[in-house]
């Protein structure tokens, strides 16, 4: 709704903002460093002010931008357009991350990934909530960790909730991951108190 009414530039905006400077307030309160991922709609992506938006936005909070990471879709990352190329190179000259979020629901093709400036591929939940019992599942998966890891590529595994999950993707060598298994989304303030448990 957001996307056809043209509101998602404006809430986009705000989204990264509001990221970005909480970020800040986290690190300038002496917390542990984190890297922040914020989603890109597909409008977004394509507004011809997106560089600049988050340029300005990393500037005006001196947040360094290595601590965020931009998630495009996977419909973005196959769009066989010099702009797509542009806008990420450009978006990697600011020194954020890329990546490309719910990989797999779309239709990437391995000549397009390997030419597109990514950090990071996210599998797509679906993948990975039924690999316990799906041995289909549980060979995609494993192909698209190897895939990333070939491509030197980072690899994240979406919806984790179960320790058989994690355990086979610890064995599978998967970076990261990330899913009700750990914790549920929650305000600010209460991963706050979960940083300070780090410190």
């Amino acid at each position: 709704l957001a996307e056809n009414s043209g509101l998602i530039n404006n809430i986009g905006e705000w989204v990264l903002r509001t990221a970005i400077t909480q970020n800040k307030v986290w690190q300038d309160m002496g917390l542990p460093s984190l890297c922040v991922g914020v989603n890109l709609s597909i409008v977004q992506f394509y507004n011809p002010n997106i560089v600049s938006i988050i340029d300005s936005i990393l500037k005006e909070t001196k947040l360094h931008p290595k601590y965020l990471e931009l998630e495009i879709t996977e419909s973005i990352a196959i769009k066989e357009t010099t702009n797509t190329i542009d806008t990420l190179n450009r978006l990697k000259g600011l020194g954020v991350s890329i990546s490309i979020d719910d990989f797999g629901t779309g239709y990437s093709s391995l000549g397009r990934l390997k030419a597109l400036p990514i950090d990071r591929i996210k599998i797509d939940m679906q993948f990975i909530q039924a690999i316990e019992e799906s041995e289909k599942d549980k060979a995609i998966a494993k192909i698209i960790i190897t895939l990333a890891k070939n491509l030197g590529l980072k690899v994240l595994a979406e919806g984790v909730e179960t320790a058989p999950q994690l355990a086979f993707l610890n064995q599978k060598m998967c970076d990261d991951v990330q899913g009700f298994y750990f914790y549920k989304p929650m305000p600010a303030k209460e991963v706050e108190k979960l940083l300070r448990n780090c410190i």
